[in-house]
């Protein structure tokens, strides 16, 4: 039984081997195996690396500037019939006291997503399309890209004296070059050119993380023309700049927002720039688009899974 059960074996493997020699004349495609249906699933149906897992949300402090613009904008921020604002960012984020603090948890964290100023946008981080709309300067100014506010400073009383000088430098053609080539929107696109009396004296200037990039390169540009001026900056946030311009312990205060009505009331404001605030991932996620739904939904923390955020 055994040899009969060897013998019937061997001539089915002899057949078999006939069998895969029989085709040779025709192209290889036709004898390959067909690969079987369920070994790849079609790209989209696969969400991309980054797409899943908890966000990360990181939020500027309640004192920012850029946090106060950004909530309204996004409707984050709701108004009471009373008047009463409520923010309603999740209480889930991480907070970040300045812009590169921002910058730096985005950039470490692929899951993360913040908030910045367009102007301090660098290759770390990676700004998120916002209704299908690109974040950048041309797009403010055309007033295509939404995310966006005014840079203001603020003085107790009319300028005088050095402040003034200044203060007329920033609004100068040579002041307005400067915000745009620092990569914000003038908003001053006819103006002339600056004919100060650069008098001499110390200015302190202080306020918003978001303002202050540009407010350096405008201080370092008039002190060239100016050798007379010292000008100190103080770096910390829009309702700390106001409110040292109200007490008088600074003598030109920034805020990356609008001025309240109660600062309004205390102090002479003035935009200098316009800026967009952009919406930042790490390089590493692939997410290229966000609605502004999506973006109120993840930073209120009714979305918390990337996976919700397609």
């Amino acid at each position: 039984m055994k040899r009969i059960l060897g013998i019937t074996l061997a001539a089915m493997m002899s057949l078999s081997l006939l069998a895969g020699c029989g085709g040779s004349d025709e192209p290889s495609s036709s004898t390959a195996p067909a690969a079987p249906a369920s070994s790849a699933a079609p790209a989209s149906s696969e969400a991309p690396k980054g797409m899943e897992g908890p966000i990360t949300v990181v939020s500027r402090e309640p004192g920012s500037g850029t946090r106060g613009a950004f909530i309204e904008l996004m409707g984050i921020e709701e108004k009471g019939a009373d008047g009463t604002k409520t923010d309603h960012t999740t209480q889930d984020a991480v907070i970040a006291s300045q812009t590169n603090v921002v910058m730096t948890n985005v950039a470490g964290d692929p899951n993360a997503i913040g908030y910045i100023s367009l102007g301090s946008l660098n290759d770390t981080v990676k700004a998120v399309n916002v209704d299908g709309v690109e974040a950048n300067a041309e797009n403010v100014k055309a007033g295509t890209y939404k995310v966006a506010r005014p840079f203001n400073i603020a003085t107790k009383g009319e300028p005088t004296g050095l402040a003034k000088d200044f203060i007329d430098f920033i609004m100068s053609k040579e002041g307005q070059q400067i915000v745009v080539d620092a990569g914000y929107i003038a908003v001053a696109d006819d103006a002339a050119a600056y004919a100060g009396d650069k008098p001499q004296g110390r200015l302190v200037i202080a306020g918003s993380s978001s303002v202050s990039p540009v407010m350096e390169k405008l201080a370092e540009a008039y002190k060239a023309v100016n050798a007379g001026a010292e000008i100190e900056l103080q770096t910390s946030d829009s309702t700390a700049g106001m409110t040292a311009a109200i007490d008088g312990t600074c003598d030109i205060g920034m805020a990356s927002r609008g001025l309240k009505d109660t600062e309004s009331a205390e102090l002479v404001g003035l935009a200098i720039a316009n800026d967009g605030i952009a919406v930042v991932v790490s390089p590493e996620n692939p997410v290229e688009n966000l609605t502004s739904e999506q973006i109120k939904g993840i930073f209120t923390g009714e979305i918390i899974d990337w996976a919700d955020a397609q």
